[in-house]
């Protein structure tokens, strides 16, 4: 049952006029959550926005391609104008390669726009949210992320690609961001029933799928501040036991896990 603990917080989520993007933002503003909308197309921001603000939330649409700098420069200046500095990143909007073939066979074009959503999209709302974090020392970042990121797939290759560049992202950022007292995590949801996994034919006999009010329960819980002690670590939703995770916290980090590394082939690996 909303608490509205968020009270008084602004969040920023792309990709959320559909699917999981506006599931989260949904469930933000029921915490009272003040949500910056941002996605490709206005109509279902705005209809996503009608939900939100019937929650009581403020909110503001604005349609951004997250590829380009300067849609995002304006996104950000809308949404700041409105309704405040942003407390809350979610960098939700993503694609998946187009067909499942390898390499050699895909779409140059299509390829390579998978990569720029998936990570140069990232990229360009941290370059323009983490200034105002930084100097205001809080605030925090969840990049939905993928289990493909931690595993190849020949099948899909700018999709994982962009993913574990991604997660590589957040472990270079980590450092210089706890200076700061600004948290980024990278979240995977696991296999939930939208219209782009649905689409998959990987998924084409799934028949049981991840929760996605589970993924927006974890979601409002990283605003909170729950999963700040595993800051620039990967979490898996769909999968681990969080209170687990955050129990072991110290000696995760300690451990330097729940990040990519290169294993070391034995004690006499150079680069172990």
């Amino acid at each position: 049952m909303p608490t509205g603990s968020l009270t008084g917080q602004v969040g920023l989520i792309t990709g959320a006029g559909r699917g999981i993007g506006r599931e989260l933002a949904i469930g933000l503003a029921a915490e009272g959550m003040a949500v910056g909308l941002v996605g490709r197309t206005q109509e279902t921001l705005t209809d996503t926005l009608k939900e939100c603000v019937r929650h009581g939330s403020r909110g503001v649409a604005v349609a951004a391609d997250v590829t380009r700098p300067g849609s995002v420069r304006e996104a950000v200046r809308v949404v700041e104008r409105d309704l405040g500095s942003v407390d809350l990143l979610v960098n939700n909007a993503g694609q998946i390669d187009a067909a499942e073939v390898p390499l050699w066979e895909t779409d140059v074009n299509q390829w390579w726009q998978v990569v720029e959503v998936n990570l140069r999209g990232p990229y360009n709302l941290l370059r323009r949210v983490l200034p105002g974090m930084v100097r205001r020392r809080r605030g925090r970042v969840v990049n939905l992320n993928s289990g493909f990121a931690l595993r190849p797939d020949g099948h899909y290759t700018a999709y994982a690609t962009s993913k574990g560049a991604l997660l590589q992202l957040s472990d270079n950022l980590a450092d210089s961001l706890a200076e700061h007292h600004v948290v980024i995590l990278d979240i995977s949801p696991g296999a939930v029933a939208t219209d782009m996994t649905a689409a998959m034919p990987m998924f084409r006999d799934t028949t049981t799928w991840g929760s996605i009010p589970y993924m927006v329960a974890v979601t409002v819980d990283a605003a909170r501040g729950r999963f700040d002690a595993l800051h620039g670590r990967f979490l898996h939703a769909g999968r681990d036991n969080l209170e687990e995770l955050v129990r072991r916290a110290d000696e995760i980090r300690e451990a330097d896990a729940r990040a990519l590394r290169l294993r070391p082939y034995g004690p006499d690996d150079p680069m172990g």
